[in-house]
């Protein structure tokens, strides 16, 4: 055993640091409001199905 061995450690940050939000590209924000604007889109989808009795790509004129 060697005498005065210390073991050094670095002492731990006792606060987390507060970071600001990304505007731009992957970020918790958009991935919800894109999640929630495809699940708009899909039900009006089934909807203007249902109430015209054609497909999306007839009611649109692209088929």
């Amino acid at each position: 055993m060697a005498q005065g061995f210390q073991p050094t450690t670095q002492p731990q940050p006792t606060v987390t640091p507060k970071l600001e939000e990304p505007k731009f590209g992957f970020n918790e924000y958009a991935e919800r409001l894109n999640g929630r604007a495809a699940m708009i889109g899909f039900v009006l989808t089934l909807l203007i199905e249902y109430f015209t009795g054609q497909g999306l790509l007839s009611w649109l004129g692209l088929n």
